[in-house]
């Protein structure tokens, strides 16, 4: 008979000495756990021999070494600054936005009459209706009349102009003196593109909404910038100041989006500005108004002066007509209007040696006229044509010293360059480039703007990611990107080189304006 399995029994006398053993040990428990935990460690490190009781084992030592160097490495990655950087916004600067408090009551559901719910008396569902096919009318505000006060939007009501400002006006009052600085190859121009940066301190919000037109203030010793935005609000900024918030100062001479603006370079305190609620203005310090200037009933797109003196103006309409206004007769019209073979009128602008010549763009040509041999009875014709343009051009500008180019900006998706020396028959071109003009409906129209301080290169805002305004020469090359991804985040589509500094700025759809200076 086979015995089931059991137990091994112990030979005699191990029992008991397994038992004296742990009955005869005097150390501490803590000691006895601690040192069967090196003893269950001794596998996965060096076991130098025994522990002395109240000192920590060679690994325990190795394991807190290890911990030092992990801390330590972490350390030196900054990665709980970074994280704080990464979180951390840059402060507004400029006009400040105010919201609105929530309201703490609890919204109670809309009641709603039969009528409304196309119910009748029982209940039922009445018939639908044939909508009516009469397009909306688009409602624009009227224009404001009369000279408009001087007060600033965004500081106390009833304040009037800051001393400041008044100081800064007289100071731009005084005349220019201006260097004779020698043409800079491209290289040195490029060098000099590449030292203009951009910060924090150098983007402010300028207007409320979006920008559609800038002009800089002409002095070299103070940085001045004019900004106009849809809802026909000016922002002066004078860099460096404390007027308003953060040197910003906002007005409200115009009631529709403000066009064209532009400082006079023989009174250099006067801000002139064209705005689609037919109102041609003038910002007079002295008197704290914005004057009316040219008053017709037609919206004005774009405006530029005639003489040297910046008396005569040639104001262009969004209807094709241009009108001539002399500043020194009294009233707010015309000294005459004339008609010309362009449609949809975007631009004006005087050529920079022969003034009796100006430039249009409009929709799918850009011409040239004699203002001599404009004529009031019929339409009058262009002594020189630009061709080739597929769509709408958004701007047309003859460069700054010569006027030998005219550079053109097109909705086909390219800037063109016309050879315009002879001022007759059909211009050569001379360039192009593909450009992405579409910006939709939500942004400003690219316009590709000549640097007054050098002849043969402009620049232009860009859709391209990540955010620039590039600097191109007229034959087409590249010749600086300005880019700065912490300060730069959105497209500027308006852009305005400073005509003596080495200063370049641009507005975005937002109202913020931007600034690289060297």
């Amino acid at each position: 008979m086979r015995k089931s399995p059991g137990k091994a029994h112990p030979a005699p006398g191990q029992g008991v000495k397994r038992k004296e053993r742990h009955s005869s040990s005097d150390e501490p428990a803590a000691s006895r756990s601690r040192s069967r935990s090196d003893s269950e460690c001794s596998s996965d490190s060096e076991w130098e021999g025994p522990v002395t009781p109240g000192k920590l084992s060679s690994y325990e030592l190795k394991r807190l070494q290890n911990i030092k160097q992990n801390q330590a490495f972490l350390s030196s990655l900054n990665i709980t600054e970074t994280a704080q950087a990464l979180k951390a916004k840059p402060a507004q600067r400029g006009l400040k936005t105010k919201r609105k408090k929530s309201s703490p009551e609890e919204l109670q559901p809309v009641r709603k009459s039969m009528r409304l719910q196309r119910l009748d008396p029982v209940g039922a569902a009445l018939p639908e209706q044939a909508k009516a096919s009469v397009p909306a009318e688009t409602w624009r505000p009227p224009p404001k009349e009369g000279p408009i006060a001087m007060e600033p939007a965004n500081l106390l009501e009833g304040g009037g102009l800051p001393s400041g400002l008044v100081r800064l006006w007289n100071e731009l009052e005084q005349p220019i003196a201006l260097e004779t600085k020698q043409k800079l190859d491209l290289k040195q121009y490029k060098s000099v593109l590449e030292s203009m940066t951009l910060n924090e301190e150098r983007v402010v919000k300028a207007v409320k909404h979006r920008v559609f037109s800038m002009a800089v203030h002409p002095s070299t010793s103070r940085l001045l910038i004019a900004s106009g935005d849809k809802s026909g609000h000016v922002g002066l900024w004078a860099l460096g100041s404390d007027l308003g918030d953060d040197g910003v100062l906002l007005f409200e001479p115009h009631s529709s989006p403000v066009c064209c603006m532009a400082f006079s370079t023989t009174q250099p305190a006067h801000l002139l500005s064209a705005s689609y609620d037919c109102s041609l203005r003038a910002a007079d310090i002295s008197r704290a108004v914005f004057d009316e200037v040219y008053v017709p009933d037609k919206s004005l797109s774009s405006f530029d002066f005639l003489n040297e003196d910046c008396s005569s103006l040639v104001v262009g309409q969004w209807e094709g007509n241009v009108a001539v206004v002399d500043r020194r007769t009294p009233g707010t019209s015309h000294e005459s209007l004339f008609a010309l073979d362009t449609r949809s009128l975007q631009t004006v602008h005087v050529h920079p040696v022969k003034k009796q010549y100006f430039v249009t763009a409009g929709k799918g040509n850009v011409s040239i006229y004699d203002v001599r041999y404009l004529k009031k009875s019929k339409t009058s014709c262009a002594v020189s044509s630009l061709s080739g343009h597929n769509l709408s051009v958004n701007s047309a500008y003859f460069s700054p010293n010569t006027g030998h180019r005219v550079l053109t900006s097109c909705l086909d998706n390219t800037i063109r360059v016309f050879d315009t020396a002879s001022l007759s028959g059909d211009a050569p071109l001379l360039q192009f480039v593909r450009h992405n003009m579409h910006t939709g409906r939500w942004l400003t129209k690219l316009r590709a703007v000549w640097d007054p301080k050098q002849e043969d290169c402009f620049a232009v805002g860009s859709m391209q990611y990540p955010r620039r305004i590039e600097v191109l020469q007229e034959s087409g090359r590249r010749v600086h990107t300005f880019q700065e991804p912490q300060c730069l985040t959105t497209i500027c589509s308006v852009t305005v080189f400073h005509p003596h500094r080495n200063a370049l700025a641009g507005g975005n759809a937002s109202g913020r304006v931007h600034v690289f200076l060297d």
